[in-house]
């Protein structure tokens, strides 16, 4: 039997494509002997990347790690908008005569930059009248979500080749990389929605601590797991 109380820490997971956020933490959980587990931010099925996985005591921080900046890289496909904003949803061709050039892409790419107001997507987690948002969208009823304030600290166009732009984003929490994808297509006048979205940090912790399922024992102890007082002060480290 494990001593749950032992069993605290942080693990950094590279969750794989086309896996809920919360069937990864469940996975984990049943390796971990069923110990007490949550995750600081959820990830689209279809985007990878880092998911922080918090175990026993550790879960109590799980707002703190929220709190913390993201980096996200995306393929932004602007051949056509979808109903989900990535390529899971119905896609609808926007006619494009001329591509965008690489400048055009850029320029509209920094009108993202600092503080705006975003609307989420309408398949989201986000609640509306206390049902979750996708929930409603899933009944043919897409909500129309009221924008919020997201931060953008540092965005970049890491390579294009039409239709397909890629983008680096750091940015503060609630930031939803689709619908950048979409709003982007909108300020282009031409489509929008990810292709793919790889989340390679949340704070400091970034891919390269992070481990897949598939790499991790059937079995994980507390030897998997970054203690949280050195989780603490890493996360209090890059905040300075």
């Amino acid at each position: 039997m494990r001593h749950h109380s032992l069993f605290t820490g942080i693990l950094v997971l590279d969750k794989e494509l086309g896996m809920s956020s919360m069937r990864a933490v469940e996975i984990l959980r049943r390796r971990a002997g069923r110990a007490k587990a949550g995750h600081a931010g959820t990830l689209d099925p279809l985007a990878t990347g880092v998911l922080v996985v918090a175990f026993g005591g550790a879960t109590k921080a799980i707002d703190a790690l929220m709190a913390t900046e993201k980096r996200y890289e995306t393929e932004i496909d602007l051949s056509a908008f979808t109903s989900t904003d990535d390529r899971e949803g119905e896609r609808r061709e926007v006619a494009v005569a001329t591509p965008p050039s690489r400048e055009a892409v850029e320029r509209a790419l920094a009108g993202f930059a600092g503080e705006s107001m975003q609307r989420p997507p309408a398949f989201s987690a986000v609640h509306v009248g206390g049902k979750r948002a996708y929930a409603l969208a899933r009944n043919d009823a897409p909500p129309e979500l009221p924008p919020r304030a997201v931060r953008v600290h540092e965005i970049a166009l890491l390579g294009y080749e039409w239709p397909i732009a890629t983008v680096s984003i750091r940015c503060a929490k609630g930031f939803y990389v689709r619908s950048l994808a979409r709003d982007l297509g909108a300020a282009l006048g031409t489509g929008g929605h990810c292709a793919s979205i790889r989340r390679t940090a949340v704070g400091p912790f970034t891919l390269a601590m992070a481990r897949t399922l598939a790499a991790l024992p059937e079995s994980i102890d507390a030897s998997a797991l970054i203690p949280l007082d050195e989780a603490m002060e890493l996360v209090r480290r890059a905040a300075e």
